[in-house]
């Protein structure tokens, strides 16, 4: 019979022990709650897979997210009979919560994640974290919706992923296929610039993480893996799927308000040519359709190319573009119930221009008080 768990006692984690002849390069962390059934065989696996065929010292990290059962008498068994693991115990539940924990304490080169049920094929390890070691870019994912990915999971698992990241390039124009595969490496130094500006703790961590790091010019690397869902999955999926659209609508919002970081050098040039589209596809369909609708439209296209060509516009930037300049025509019919096209074109340029000085000054200012 199981015993009360509320009589199990917890042994308390310790501090990383200098248990290697050289530091690790590799700390791969493994964030787990109630996993007493799958913890042991699954770390012993990855341990004994490690240790035959990844060529650099590493290290994997247990993080137990307040776990109620045993798992935290495994992990401190597993610590305690395999040299290169470890274990950190988490008062709170949440996978970001938990991974912000472990890479925080980190002096590894890279650090890395996996989900406990080992659903990613374990060769794929290497290949993660090559390109980091080499310096080629700062972070590096499995990808399960990549060509070369093979991956076995049910039909609506499969929907709600692709749905998902489909949804994530509509909104806020990311250009990463798969945002929530439980298995991802950072450079230290760049988790180290990141973990400060991931707002979320629980599984829209990923998301987040991957969105701040694309729009600060981080470079990220898409490894296509083997992958089998995990029938016993703990996920909720309406739960999970409910706070990811949370997720998604503040960063959204952030990002209308210039808060992320910018990708360096890349949003000036698209700014002004789809300004200059936008004016003269207005010009090409005003004499057939209303002012409203052809503004509505240059809009709309405009996004659809810029999408396409740049990835750079979310829908949020795109409704307060839309509500500037929709409100800048009327306010001219208003006040000049003749003007003419001409004057419709300057209204809307005056009206682009001011939305470019307002987000300037906006980041001037962010940036002002940040210095001082």
């Amino acid at each position: 019979m199981k015993p009360p768990q509320a009589t199990l006692p917890v042994p308390a984690p310790q501090p990383p022990p200098a248990r290697h002849d050289h530091e690790p390069v590799l700390d791969l962390a493994v964030p787990v709650f109630n996993e007493e059934t799958d913890l042991e065989p699954s770390v012993r696996r990855l341990h004994a897979h490690l240790r035959e065929s990844f060529p650099y010292p590493f290290r994997i990290t247990v993080a137990d997210n307040a776990s109620t059962d045993t798992t935290p008498l495994i992990a401190a068994r597993l610590a305690d009979e395999l040299p290169e693991v470890e274990w950190i115990r988490l008062a709170e539940k949440g996978r970001g919560r938990a991974l912000r924990a472990a890479w925080s304490r980190s002096s590894a080169p890279v650090v890395a994640y996996l989900d406990v049920d080992l659903s990613t094929g374990l060769t794929a390890l290497l290949p993660l974290v090559a390109p980091l070691l080499s310096g080629h870019s700062d972070l590096a994912i499995g990808t399960r919706l990549a060509p070369g990915s093979r991956v076995v999971r049910g039909p609506r698992r499969e929907i709600v992923s692709r749905c998902y990241n489909i949804l994530l390039r509509c909104t806020l124009s990311v250009g990463f296929s798969d945002a929530q595969c439980g298995f991802k490496a950072v450079r230290r130094e760049a988790a180290g610039q990141l973990l400060p500006l991931v707002r979320d703790s629980e599984w829209f961590f990923d998301t987040e993480l991957l969105v701040v790091a694309e729009r600060a010019g981080l470079r990220i690397h898409e490894v296509p893996v083997d992958w089998v869902d995990d029938p016993d999955s703990r996920v909720a999926l309406v739960s999970t799927a409910l706070a990811d659209l949370r997720g998604i609508a503040r960063l959204g919002r952030a990002l209308a308000r210039g808060v992320l970081p910018r990708r360096p050098g890349r949003l000036a040039v698209p700014a002004a040519v789809t300004a200059l589209a936008q004016l003269l596809l207005y010009a090409a369909l005003r004499p057939a359709a209303d002012a409203q609708v052809a503004n509505a439209l240059a809009l709309l296209i405009c996004w659809v190319a810029g999408q396409t060509v740049f990835g750079l516009l979310p829908l949020p930037a795109l409704a307060t573009r839309l509500a500037l300049t929709a409100g800048s025509l009327a306010a001219l019919r208003h006040t000049v119930p003749g003007a003419g096209l001409r004057a419709e074109l300057a209204v809307l340029a005056a009206a682009r221009l001011s939305l470019v000085l307002a987000r300037s000054a906006f980041g001037r200012n962010r940036t002002g008080s940040a210095a001082s």
